[in-house]
């Protein structure tokens, strides 16, 4: 496919995406949603480690204890086709059996090589990042991660005419509780990071997207 077009199929999608928050009665085409969820799938993560899941929410029980929650998720939870949530990784030490099972899933089997890939990691985390002692910070790192393949989705949900809402209007605490109660997440292993909303829009919005001037936030520095 020739570049100008898939600029302009791309500028397309950015200029009408917006965060819709209530959504027709209609559903998402399950081969739409597959190509969604497969951005999120092969999205980029630090070191490889893909330090996340994500849940397709379905269960009206858990929707409605969501709900009564969290402010910034009622209309979209009653409305949305599909709601998602963006689950990270605790705990994501060098020295877990999570970022050791990532190298071997990448294909680092040698012992010798995994010895050194994990003495990088274990400079990246304490010297580069000072994280590794510190499980509030491991979690914020895997979690900022989760919005790589966020951003991802939404830019293809809005290429498949789908409009999505990123979510992050809720108490933390109580929402990991629950899903722990309704075992969606193991609270001691893993967070939700973040939750979006994908639908079709019952209407535009009542007033135009708003940017910063573009030269004010992208500049090159000769």
């Amino acid at each position: 496919m020739d570049n100008q077009i898939v600029r302009q199929q791309l500028q397309d999608a950015y200029q009408k995406r917006v965060a819709m928050r209530v959504y027709q009665d209609k559903k998402i085409p399950q081969e739409d949603l597959d190509t969604i969820l497969d951005a999120a799938w092969l999205s980029p993560s630090s070191i490889g480690l893909e330090g996340w899941r994500f849940v397709v929410l379905e269960n009206a029980a858990v929707k409605e204890a969501i709900k009564a929650v969290s402010w910034g998720a009622k209309s979209q939870l009653e409305t949305a086709s599909h709601f998602i949530l963006l689950i990270a990784e605790k705990n994501a030490r060098y020295d877990s059996e999570s970022v050791y099972d990532s190298l071997v899933r990448r294909g680092i089997s040698e012992p010798e090589a995994i010895k050194t890939r994990l003495k990088q990691y274990q400079i990246f985390q304490e010297s580069d990042m000072e994280i590794a002692d510190n499980k509030d910070r491991l979690w914020d790192w895997t979690a900022k991660q989760t919005y790589i393949a966020l951003g991802n989705m939404m830019t293809s949900a809005a290429l498949l005419g789908i409009d999505s809402c990123p979510i992050e209007g809720f108490p933390y605490q109580k929402v990991n509780a629950l899903l722990d109660e309704y075992g969606v997440i193991d609270s001691n292993k893993e967070g939700i990071a973040s939750m979006m909303s994908l639908g079709y829009r019952l209407e535009d919005p009542k007033h135009p997207r708003q940017r910063k001037e573009r030269h004010t936030v992208i500049s090159t520095f000769n």
